[in-house]
């Protein structure tokens, strides 16, 4: 079978991390995960790939593109296993954007109901809350929901 111990065939990644195979096979050809080939040209992938494949899932879910996936993973080392002190680096690199994507859910969540300040006037409360949109001289956006930096707020908590 030219299996080396701790390697894992693809049928077994894909069982292991409930990834289809064409999807392993697609994150393989963008470079998000290495695979070594058998004397039969079979793929053989070390078993730290499992950890790789669950990063790239969770990114997924929460909407992070690919490409800044690989980026991430490209800082992992290629010719060992990473340790704790690699993923803890490599999830550093994600915290500040990670919390700017749960203000703008945190966002969309609570405030997308009432009027966002988009000059629209559309709604009943825009002509109390944005009147002749005022907001406009501000800048271009949802304006109440932008600090004047442009990062998102809450209405009522931007400076």
């Amino acid at each position: 079978m030219d299996i080396e111990p701790g390697e894992l065939t693809v049928g077994q990644l894909s069982q292991r991390s409930g990834v289809a195979i064409s999807a392993l096979h697609f994150y393989e050809r963008q470079g998000l995960i290495l695979s070594r080939r058998t004397s039969g040209n079979q793929r053989r992938y070390k078993r730290d790939t499992l950890r790789r494949v669950a990063l790239i899932r969770i990114a997924q879910r929460v909407g992070v593109p690919l490409a800044e996936v690989a980026a991430i993973l490209k800082l992992l080392p290629e010719n060992r296993t990473p340790t704790r002190a690699d993923w803890e680096r490599i999830s550093e690199c994600w915290q500040a954007e990670l919390d700017r994507r749960i203000v703008h859910l945190e966002q969309l969540r609570d405030d997308f109901k009432d009027c966002v300040g988009c000059g629209c006037l559309s709604l009943d409360r825009c002509a109390l809350a944005n009147p002749y949109d005022a907001l406009a001289a501000q800048g271009p956006g949802p304006r109440r929901l932008m600090s004047t930096e442009g990062e998102p707020c809450h209405p009522g908590k931007c400076a």
